[in-house]
């Protein structure tokens, strides 16, 4: 695995994450009573992003290091996901 592969990888995962963890715990202007003019009432009151990112951050290393140690250690091969045979060893 190249440092660029780690990188990307690391980045897939980051942004997936991120993506399950935004609507969580999210209150909406509505639901407190407070809408702003100007903006919909569906609009986020406090969405927490620097909370929410160094979360994000933190379980995508968990997930990232073992996922390029199984990677790096060889234990699973392109061969191995070779279901259908269309793959060259």
């Amino acid at each position: 695995m190249t440092i660029s592969a780690a990188f990307v990888l690391f980045s897939v995962l980051w942004f997936l994450i991120l993506f399950i963890a935004l609507p969580l715990k999210l209150k909406t202007q509505s639901e407190l009573g407070t809408v702003i003019d100007g903006t919909p009432p569906s609009a986020p009151e406090n969405p927490q992003l620097k909370r929410k990112m160094i979360w994000v951050s933190i379980v995508t290393l968990i997930i990232w290091i073992p996922l390029c140690l199984v990677i790096i250690s060889g234990v699973f091969s392109i061969s191995d996901l070779d279901f259908y045979g269309k793959l060259r060893s």
